[in-house]
């Protein structure tokens, strides 16, 4: 499987800055603890945050690339002409999966604008700042899913024309 590396990656992008920066926001807070003896108490709500927004466009990175659990082993003993549909079913299943943690994150997004106006705990920015990179960064998990889905498509048709 060949890549080509001539294009911009917006995913790979966004997930180094925010590692970078959630790396740089706890190095100053290390050092703010150890020069300082003071600690800054949003510095952990911003890095979980960030993780989770990682973690969603990483998750569509290992779609991608193959890297989501599988039963590899009985696939690989079905027949070519079921292990299509096979693709198919589980890249469908994954994509329900994801559209139904999106419903659910619009739902309290929704709430959060309209019922609860929470704000978080250190630095009292509305929670749903925070929400909103989950269905937001989900689109890398749809697109992680597809090219995932179609890279074992197009393996089981050149398989197929040896």
């Amino acid at each position: 499987m060949e890549q080509n590396n001539q294009h911009i990656r917006i995913d790979h992008w966004i997930v180094a800055i925010l590692l970078f920066a959630m790396a740089s926001i706890a190095f100053i807070n290390v050092l703010s603890r150890y020069l300082l003896h003071f600690s800054f108490a949003a510095t952990e709500e911003i890095t979980i945050n960030l993780f989770v927004w990682i973690t969603v466009i990483g998750s569509g990175i290992a779609f991608e690339r193959g890297g989501m659990l599988g039963m590899v082993t009985l696939y690989n003993v079905f027949p070519k002409k079921f292990k299509k549909l096979v693709i198919l079913f589980s890249s469908g299943l994954s994509a329900l999966l994801f559209l139904a943690v999106d419903i659910f994150m619009i739902q309290a997004i929704y709430q959060e604008l309209t019922l609860f106006h929470a704000t978080s705990a250190a630095l009292a920015i509305p929670v749903w700042i925070y929400y909103i990179g989950v269905p937001v960064f989900s689109v890398f998990v749809f697109a992680g899913i597809y090219r995932d889905a179609s890279t074992k498509l197009d393996g089981l048709v050149k398989e197929r024309s040896r």
